[in-house]
């Protein structure tokens, strides 16, 4: 009986989700030994033409790691789909495009500018950049180049299951895992974590306090016991999946919110704006208006990059400068 085959193929990713299987430990032993590598770059000495060259719908499980940020990822992104039985999103970058996302504000062009020209450790003289095709010595080389918008893996093709977090929680791979391999993966369009936030799952204490600022994570010594957001640290913990038991938060770090909109929302930020209302404090007042929020949020050093960290690309508002696509 032939093993099911497994490629796990990368976007524009960090290669975090990579050594979070390997943190796996020794069932990524078992995971080897259960399956036939059809693709992994990281691991093994397979080339693109031997994913290109397999039968479409071939690859039992295919985990693809990262955003889509270039016409390579995109291509990547079309490949894995045709080659895949089960294509998983793997990772807060190919859920909802993740750190990638966030040059969704601003134009490719502005990008290119400010990396190669503008940047105080950058000598370019010539203002040179990249460009897809460059003659040099009589031949010609070529490099990705980049999309206007930076895309989640479902804005590009469709998508079977969701395995979120930046790594994915190594309990949530290995139960996604474990279900590929014994034919009982739950319901297209599942995403793999809890139904309910990260709040849910944590064990701080909740006072029901209200706060009447915002501080940032270096200008106080939280108490470990306590629920940070009460103690005006921005925690994403309200409005994020759980899934994750609270690591961040366990450990006295505030939740980043790389686990996504909980089941209940569709916009992370928008959800974490509304926490963040129910908390504010004003003395002698029974509610808060726009106003207060919008001077609450001033205190935020950033609050794009605060509230859509991970998200940004799959919110309302999907890019902030622009032409939509």
């Amino acid at each position: 009986m032939s093993k099911p085959k497994l490629a796990i193929i990368p976007g524009a990713n960090c290669a975090g989700c990579d050594y979070s299987l390997l943190d796996l430990g020794e069932k990524i032993i078992d995971v080897l030994i259960a399956t036939e590598i059809a693709y992994w770059p990281t691991a093994a000495d397979l080339k693109l033409e031997d994913l290109e060259k397999l039968p479409d719908g071939s690859i039992d499980i295919v985990l693809f790691e990262g955003a889509v940020n270039n016409d390579e990822t995109e291509e990547m992104a079309k490949l894995a789909r045709k080659k895949a039985k089960n294509l998983i999103a793997f990772g807060a970058c190919a859920c909802f495009g993740g750190i990638p996302g966030l040059a969704n504000v601003a134009s490719r062009d502005s990008i290119l500018q400010k990396a190669y020209i503008k940047s105080l450790s950058t000598v370019n003289q010539q203002g040179i950049v990249p460009y897809k095709i460059t003659k040099v010595d009589g031949g010609e080389l070529t490099v990705p180049e980049l999309l206007e918008t930076v895309k989640s893996l479902d804005q590009v093709v469709k998508v079977d299951y969701y395995l979120p977090g930046c790594p994915p929680p190594l309990k949530l791979t290995a139960d996604a895992l474990v279900a590929a391999l014994s034919g009982k993966l739950p319901p297209k369009g599942t995403v793999f974590g809890s139904m309910k936030s990260v709040c849910d799952d944590c064990k701080r204490i909740r006072e029901n306090k209200r706060i009447t600022e915002i501080k940032r994570y270096h200008q106080i010594v939280p108490d470990a016991e306590k629920c940070l957001l009460e103690q005006g640290i921005v925690c994403m913990g309200p409005a994020t999946r759980g899934g994750c038991d609270a690591i961040c938060p366990t450990v006295n770090i505030p939740c980043r919110g790389c686990m996504g909109p909980t089941s209940e929302s569709r916009d992370q930020g928008a959800r974490m704006l509304s926490a963040l209302s129910s908390v504010i404090g004003l003395e002698g007042e029974a509610g808060v208006s726009d106003e207060d929020v919008r001077k609450l949020v001033l205190q935020i050093k950033d609050p794009l990059g605060t509230f859509y960290r991970y998200t940004l690309p799959k919110s309302i508002m999907r890019r902030v400068w622009g032409v939509r696509e």
